[in-house]
């Protein structure tokens, strides 16, 4: 069974990709067919020619050729297809308005209210007339894709919105011109009075106002573009085009692509690893972030496998290839990108599905009533006219703009809050999203890492940040910055001169004030500190009891403790970690109350992972999963609860959030985590997770009203102005009313979009709380906790952290020394609540 790839050409609507798939399907030999409207893309499994295949698509109206090949046949592309451009769109629609405004001041202005008009034309009916049918063709000449799709989904039995658009616009200006023949008739006659009493009767605005409204929505699509092949482009970027490797015991220089499984390949400082391997010699400090969004440096020594794409931030090593080309991690993730890429097929349906049979329906009734009121009254112009009211009044404008107005006012209202949504579908499906899966490493925390607490065992606080800070300065590890960063901007400690600095594997160290200090994990600060003493004087571990107590708890956290000492002396701690944002606990919180289900997917470990998860309030956690093992939970999801929305911000969400029914991207993420969502949050704020969805629920909700509405007017005004009324109440619609029906019908439309701009995003109530509380301090309460338990600024820290995060605390000042909390509150709180949240955080309020 071979699988194929196809470029598909002219394809504009959904519409278009099911009638592709139907045709190709009817091939014999086809055994499935699944079209990307997108990327333009078909693939096709099945035993089969291309030839077959490419005639198929042509027969359906389109253009095909086989992927990597020359274009044949793509040249061919019918213009609607081009025309479907934003930039296409806005040469139409720029000069149809402008001619529609000149024709609606004749026919509106003039006619009606007596406006003037120049002199070939002031007076003269005809001339009028036959004005205002040359303005109306050129702006149908203009508009002509609707027509030409239009008939095509006619002869290929499968119409669409065109189809709806062209049938409305062409009624109104079939009828006119018949009109405009009696009027000549009446010129003929030198009945001049009736002449002008004609000109009421066409609708030569009204034929071209449908296809200038629809453009606009025509306009919004195309602005709306959505996934594209950058999000691909930008994965293969990662992986180096050349690479260093060991032929005949001599380093050479080759393409990457070149590498075989077995290869010795030579990678340093600052370079990609460009294949999956096992490190045969030396040691690396690798950033994995590109594929498991840790932002954390993994150390690596021999036996450790490193994936390709990753990027080496210290170290020199030998590896050996073990996987290449299409088998590595990196390439594997791109595989993935392309087939979960794919087109979604929009919410909003009904119009389209309903056109299929509301186009054959409006002809058999306008038809049917024709028919019937020749035989009645015996006048085939009445008769006439019933049957072109009928066509007129049905216009589908109310139909056509029910849901692209209410997209592109949503859009917009989200663009000016911070929230980009990529696609209408995307917009429309993220009002019915019931599951959210965070990552999270930059998405619920900020992604970098910063200090966390101090611990001082050996020296004074203040004696444990300036070592470290003279030996971090000298360090470019993303741990060191966090440690400068700190010293620097939050202790304002200077540093003193660190001479014969070492970088090693695991940590650093150098002579400061005479004396070696080092600085780094548990493993190197043991061997290090080995190093300098007696032989049998080094123990299990230099590091205390206590000491290691703190180290266990700060690790069981999820946080990177580094430690500082100097000979057999432990200076103390420096734990570094990913803070959590400050909005991720209150998004959380806003979700549960919108009665959707928060679950945290990641690939840290599951300590650290709960223990973040714990803090923010989800409750399900599935952690240590890799790149791809993401998208099977966010599937799984999907089958347990229905729509789910992917949150991430790395190259290793990527797949999952093409994969999920609406993929959410922190803006300041990755470019290609951003290519491949559906929703951008400019602000970088997942608060706007909820808002986003808030607006998409609106906007769905304005759908559906749009749609009631339009289906409403039709099944009123169709008997209206068939006359069904008319031997009941007397009333009879004139097509003139009719065509102003169907113009009130639309403006109801866009006036029920535009209420949508009274949107307001979710806001932060903790940031709102503490505004008020410093304008408000009078009001504020305080209460006393007496806990027993905490050893150390840890503890307080901890402890601090946990009771802050509850809304009603505006600060709390926690000691261990003291052994007490002192908790201001901003509004009531029960006490019971203070003493579980100190609890929970494992100690215990005596007092």
């Amino acid at each position: 069974m071979m699988k194929k790839k196809y470029k598909v050409g002219g394809m504009s609507c959904a519409a278009c990709v099911a009638r592709v798939e139907k045709s190709v399907r009817g091939v014999s030999g086809v055994q499935s067919c699944e079209v990307n409207l997108l990327l333009g893309s078909m693939s096709v499994e099945g035993d089969v020619s291309d030839d077959a295949i490419i005639a198929a698509v042509t027969s359906a109206g389109y253009c095909a050729s086989v992927e990597g090949t020359e274009n044949r046949g793509t040249s061919d592309v019918p213009r609607d297809g081009e025309s479907s451009t934003e930039k296409g769109v806005l040469y139409r629609l720029v000069p149809s308005a402008v001619l529609l405004l000149l024709l609606m001041y004749i026919s509106m202005g003039h006619v009606m209210w007596s406006l003037p008009l120049p002199p070939p034309l002031d007076g003269n009916a005809l001339s009028i007339a036959i004005t205002q049918m040359l303005l109306s063709l050129v702006i149908m000449l203009i508009n002509k894709n609707f027509f030409v799709s239009g008939v095509k989904g006619i002869l290929h039995l499968s119409p669409n919105m065109d189809t709806l658009v062209a049938l409305g616009s062409f009624a109104s200006f079939a009828y006119s011109v018949c009109v405009l023949y009696a009027m000549s008739a009446d010129a003929m006659a030198s009945d001049i009075g009736m002449m002008h009493e004609r000109l009421h009767e066409l609708y030569f605005e009204s034929a071209a106002m449908i296809l200038v409204l629809i453009t606009v929505g025509k306009l919004l699509e195309a602005r709306a573009k959505g996934k594209t092949t950058s999000a691909i482009r930008s994965l293969m970027d990662l992986t180096p085009k050349m690479a260093t490797v060991v032929r005949d015991g001599v380093e050479v220089v080759i393409p990457a692509k070149d590498i075989s499984v077995g290869d010795i390949i030579i990678v340093k400082r600052g370079e990609n690893v460009p294949a999956d391997a096992e490190i045969c010699e030396g040691e690396l400090s690798v950033d994995e972030s590109a594929l498991t969004g840790e932002s954390i440096p993994r150390d690596l020594g021999v036996g450790d496998t490193v994936l390709g794409a990753t990027t080496v931030l210290s170290g020199y090593a030998k590896l050996r290839a073990i996987k290449v080309g299409e088998q590595t991690a990196i390439a594997e993730v791109i595989k993935m990108v392309k087939e979960a890429s794919g087109s979604k097929a929009p919410v909003a349906k009904a119009a389209d599905k309903v056109a299929g049979v509301f186009v054959p329906a409006v002809l058999c009734i306008a038809f049917v009533t024709a028919l019937i009121w020749m035989l009645v009254d015996g006048e085939i112009g009445y008769a006439l006219a019933r049957g072109v009211c009928v066509l007129v009044i049905s216009c589908p404008c109310a139909l056509g703009l029910a849901t692209p107005v209410a997209i592109m006012v949503g859009s917009g209202v989200g663009a000016k809050h911070g929230i980009l949504f990529k696609t209408a579908a995307s917009l429309e499906a993220s009002g019915k999203i019931k599951t959210v899966a965070f990552d999270k490493t930059g998405t619920v925390t900020v992604g970098k890492p910063a200090v966390d607490s101090v611990i001082a065992i050996g020296a004074t606080e203040e004696e444990l940040v300036r070592c470290a800070y003279s030996l971090e300065i000298k360090s470019e590890h993303p741990l060191a910055k966090a440690v400068v960063e700190f010293a620097k901007n939050e202790k304002n400690i200077t540093s003193d001169a660190a001479t014969d600095f070492r970088a090693d594997i695991g940590g650093v160290s150098g002579v400061i004030c005479g004396e070696r200090i080092f600085g780094g994990n548990l493993k190197y600060i043991n061997e290090s500190l080995g190093a300098e003493l007696p032989e049998g004087a080094l123990s299990e571990s230099l590091v205390s009891e206590s000491s290691l107590s703190y180290y266990d708890t700060l690790s069981r956290e999820g946080k990177t403790v580094l430690i500082f000492a100097k000979k057999d002396t432990v200076l103390g701690m420096i734990a570094i970690s990913d803070r959590i944002r400050e909005d991720s606990a209150e998004a959380v919180r806003e979700l549960r109350k919108m009665g959707i289900t928060s679950v945290m997917i990641t690939g840290d470990n599951r300590a650290c992972a709960e223990y973040v998860a714990k803090q923010i309030g989800i409750e399900r956690v599935i952690a240590e999963v890799l790149p791809g093992d993401k998208a099977k939970h966010v599937k799984q999801l999907s089958s347990e609860s229905g729509t789910v929305a992917m949150v991430g911000d790395g190259i290793n969400d990527s797949v999952a959030l093409t994969e999920a029914d609406v993929g959410i991207a922190i803006g300041a993420g990755a470019d290609v985590a951003i290519d491949s969502a559906d929703v951008v949050l400019k602000r970088s704020s997942i608060l706007d997770v909820a808002s986003a969805i808030k607006l998409g629920r609106r906007v769905l909700l304005n759908i559906y009203e749009n749609l009631f509405w339009a289906f409403c007017y039709n099944v009123i005004g169709i008997p209206l102005a068939a006359g069904a009324f008319i031997p009941l109440f007397g009333w009879e619609l004139q097509p003139m009313f009719g065509a102003l029906a169907m113009s009130i019908s639309s403006f109801l439309v866009v006036s029920n979009a535009l209420r949508l701009n009274f949107y307001r995003p979710i806001q932060n109530n903790n940031k709102m709380q503490t505004n008020i509380n410093k304008n408000e301090v009078k009001e504020m309460k305080t209460v006393t906790l007496k806990i027993q338990g905490m050893m150390c600024p840890h503890c307080s820290g901890r402890v601090k952290s946990a009771l802050e995060a509850h809304p009603a605390v505006a600060s709390a000042d926690v000691s261990h020394e003291r052994a007490d909390a002192i908790i201001t509150l901003n509004r009531e709180c029960a006490a019971e609540e203070l003493v579980k949240i100190v609890t929970d955080a494992g100690y215990k309020v005596i007092n």
